[in-house]
């Protein structure tokens, strides 16, 4: 089972990166405005305190969720979710995101095959909370859709980074 000491300091703020970059991928795709924005980036706070509570989680969601809790793990997830996307326009942002869950999967691959299915299945499921937080096309929260076509095709678009089935 795969923990911190599996991969090296930069490795690791990349596996956590992967954690807001899979719901950034779903909020770029198709932004639901302030509020939207908000709901969709609570949600992955929710995903990560579900997976705390969750006797099933994996080592490396629980040693990911461990992270998180500390001021040092948020902030080496912040870091590296700025660092690679200063400077690119909102529109690209998708596409930017869904590349890094791209190499996270790879280097899941690589370095902790026993734990890569749960994690990326897990990745997955934070980009889909995203997507069901806020609705889309309404007005002021009233009306619209639980999850557009944007999102839907960015949640597609998600699993086959991540190599996996939905």
């Amino acid at each position: 089972m795969a923990s911190k000491i599996a991969f090296t300091p930069e490795e690791w703020n990349r596996i956590l990166e992967s954690v807001m970059l899979s719901g950034m991928a779903v909020t770029a795709a198709d932004p639901s405005g302030l509020f939207g924005v908000l709901k969709e980036s609570m949600a992955t706070g929710r995903t990560l305190l579900e997976a705390k509570a969750d006797p099933t989680s994996n080592e490396l969601i629980r040693s990911v969720v461990s992270a998180f809790e500390t001021s040092e793990g948020r902030q080496a997830a912040r870091h590296e979710v700025q660092a690679r996307l200063k400077g690119v326009a909102v529109g690209d942002m998708k596409e930017k995101s869904i590349a890094a869950l791209n190499e996270v999967s790879q280097l899941l691959d690589s370095k902790a095959p026993a734990d890569a299915t749960g994690f990326k299945t897990w990745l997955r499921h934070i980009a889909e909370n995203a997507a069901e937080a806020a609705t889309e096309g309404g007005f002021m929260g009233f009306g619209g859709t639980r999850v557009s076509e944007a999102e839907k095709a960015t949640l597609a678009e998600v699993s086959k980074a991540l190599g996996i089935a939905t």
